[in-house]
C-alpha cells in the first residue's frame, strides 16, 4: 500500500474515532475558540481605534502647536502667535480670501453614557467660522450649524450615540452656562464624530482663556508644508513645532493603542498558552485510548508517517473547528459596534471593524496553538514500538 493511501486510511480511521472522546474534543474546541474570539476582539479594537485616529488626519493640512507640547490638551497658543501663524506662506485661501488656519481651544466636559450611565469626558473644541473650509469632510445632518457668539453647539454622531443628553434641542451645562445643542455632524468615523464642536470665541468667552490650543491650517497644496514649516520654525518670535495633520494623528494613534496592543499580545498569550496544554492533554489522551491500534497499524506494514499525519490532523481538525466558531462569535458581537474608550477626562468613540485581515489573523493563531498541541503526541505516536500492542493485549 502506497504513502499516501495508508495517510489516508488511517487519517480517516483516527476523525471517525473522534465521537468517542466528543467530552475532551469539546474541551479543545471551546479552549481554542476562547483564544480566537478574545485575540480577535482586542486585536479588532486596538486596530479599529488607530484607524480612527489616522483617518483623522490629512497630509493636505497643518498642525501648529506649542513648542514642546505633545498634543493640544498641553498646548497653547497667544492670540500674536495665532496672527503669525495665519500669516505664514503655503496657507490656501477661502473663498473670501482669508486665511484657511483655524486657531481651535480644547477643552472637555463630563457626559453620562446611554448603556449604563456612567460618567466619561468628551471633547469640546472650539471652531472659527473657516474651520469647516479647513475640514471639508465634517458634514451637517441633523438641525443647524451654530451661530457665532451664541452658546450653541452641534455633536458628533459616535458622541450622540454613545452618551445621553446629546439630541438635539437638548441643552447641556457648560462652566455654569446652558449651551444649547442645535445640531449633528458626521464626519466618516474618524476622531472628529468623538467631539462636541461650538463657537471659539464664544467657548473662550465662557472658560476664561485667552490663548487657543492649536492651529490648523490647509495648505495650498501638500508640497507647501516644507516652505510653511520652514517660516515658522525658523521666525524667532515664534516657538512652535508643525507637523502634517496625518503624522500628528499617527503619533496619537501610536500612543492610544501601545497599551491594547499589550493587552492583545498578554491576553492572548495567556489563553493560547492554556489551549495549548488541553490540546497536549487531548490529543496524549487519544494517543493512549489508541496504543494498541496503532501498535497493531505500525505491525501490519503502515508506516509511521501515517500515524503522525492522523494525529496532527485530528488536532488541526479540533483547532480549526474552534476557530471557526470563535470568529464566527467574535464578527457576530462586535463587528460595527461602537465602542467608547476613556475616563473622567477625555472620551474616543469609534466603530469596531473585524476584518477579515483579523479573522484570518485568529485562525492563524489557532492551527498555530493545534500544531504544536498534535506535534508531540504525534512523535510519540510514531515511536510506539510492536512490542507494545503483544503487552496491551495480553
Amino acid at each position: 500500500m502506497s504513502v499516501f493511501r495508508q495517510i489516508r486510511a488511517v487519517v480517516g480511521m483516527n476523525l471517525r474515532s473522534i465521537p468517542r472522546r466528543l467530552g475532551s474534543s469539546c474541551v479543545v474546541v471551546a479552549g481554542i475558540a476562547g483564544v480566537v474570539g478574545v485575540v480577535i476582539s482586542i486585536f479588532g479594537m486596538n486596530r479599529s481605534l488607530g484607524e480612527a485616529l489616522v483617518d483623522t488626519g490629512r497630509p493636505n493640512r497643518a498642525v501648529v502647536l506649542r513648542n514642546g507640547s505633545d498634543g493640544e490638551g498641553s498646548s497653547t497658543l497667544l492670540v500674536d502667535a495665532v496672527g503669525t501663524i495665519k500669516g505664514a506662506p503655503g496657507i490656501a485661501r477661502t473663498p473670501k480670501g482669508d486665511a484657511a488656519a483655524s486657531a481651535e481651544m480644547i477643552t472637555t466636559a463630563n457626559f453620562k453614557r446611554r448603556k449604563d450611565g456612567t460618567t466619561a469626558g468628551l471633547p469640546i473644541r472650539g471652531f472659527e467660522p473657516q474651520s469647516f473650509f479647513v475640514r471639508p469632510e465634517i458634514k451637517l445632518v441633523e438641525g443647524r450649524l451654530f451661530t457665532p457668539g451664541l452658546r450653541e453647539i452641534i455633536v458628533g454622531r459616535g458622541a450622540q450615540k454613545e452618551f445621553s443628553g446629546l439630541d438635539v434641542g437638548d441643552h447641556i451645562s457648560l462652566r455654569n452656562s446652558q449651551w444649547t445643542v442645535v445640531g449633528v455632524f458626521e464626519s466618516g468615523g474618524d476622531v472628529n464624530e468623538s467631539r462636541l464642536i461650538a463657537d471659539e470665541a464664544t467657548l473662550m468667552s465662557a472658560y476664561q482663556r485667552t490663548a487657543a490650543s492649536s492651529v490648523t491650517v490647509l495648505l495650498e497644496s501638500e508640497s507647501s508644508f516644507d516652505q510653511f514649516k520652514q517660516a515658522l520654525t525658523t521666525n524667532p518670535t515664534l516657538s512652535v513645532s508643525v507637523e502634517r495633520e496625518n503624522e500628528y494623528y499617527l503619533r496619537q494613534s501610536k500612543n492610544a493603542t501601545t497599551f491594547f496592543g499589550f493587552v492583545a499580545y498578554f491576553v492572548g498569550g495567556i489563553m493560547a498558552l492554556g489551549a495549548l496544554f488541553a490540546a497536549l492533554n487531548t490529543m496524549y489522551s487519544a494517543v493512549s485510548t489508541r496504543v494498541v491500534e496503532i501498535a497493531t497499524l505500525r505491525a501490519i506494514g503502515f508506516g509511521a508517517t501515517g500515524v503522525v499525519t492522523s494525529v496532527l490532523v485530528e488536532s488541526l481538525s479540533l483547532a480549526l473547528l474552534g476557530a471557526l466558531l470563535g470568529a464566527g462569535v467574535a464578527w457576530a458581537l462586535f463587528s460595527g459596534n461602537t465602542i467608547s474608550l476613556g475616563n473622567g477626562t477625555s472620551s474616543l468613540v469609534f466603530q469596531m471593524r473585524v476584518t477579515p485581515a483579523l479573522l484570518g489573523l485568529g485562525i492563524a493563531w489557532a492551527l498555530a496553538v493545534g500544531l504544536i498541541g498534535g506535534l508531540f503526541p504525534a512523535w510519540r505516536a510514531a515511536r510506539l514500538p510492536v512490542a507494545t500492542a503483544l503487552r496491551a493485549t495480553a
